[in-house]
């Protein structure tokens, strides 16, 4: 699976030298860091409200049309899908509620850092 993430990451990152006229990629960036986190949040939006309708089809697409724009995100800030792969298995084989309190116990202790 990481193989089309990695090619359409590929894909992403030609584009952001594009024409915005001619790419919808290119135009998307060069609008910058609020039009491309509004348009994650909209397809966000969309693949929770076909998840609520129970339309299988339309959630896969709008997961597609959600997990590319995520990827528009990523490049955006300079990062892959393989930073994303990465932090994945390192949780790995960790329980979510584990997970989620080390990364409390982390905010805390660079709070108290401060």
């Amino acid at each position: 699976m990481s193989d089309i993430l990695d090619r359409l990451a590929e894909v992403v990152e030609d584009r952001k030298r594009g024409n915005p006229q001619a790419s919808y990629v290119s135009r998307l960036l060069s609008r910058g860091e609020d039009a491309i986190l509004k348009k994650v949040g909209e397809e966000a939006t969309e693949v929770v409200m076909a998840a609520k309708d129970g339309d299988k089809l339309r959630i896969v697409g709008e997961m597609a049309d959600l997990w590319f724009h995520c990827l528009i995100m990523l490049a955006h800030y300079g990062l892959r899908p393989s930073d994303v792969l990465m932090e994945l298995r390192r949780r790995e084989g960790i329980s979510g509620i584990d997970e989620k309190a080390s990364r409390k116990e982390n905010l805390r202790v660079e709070a108290e850092r401060k």
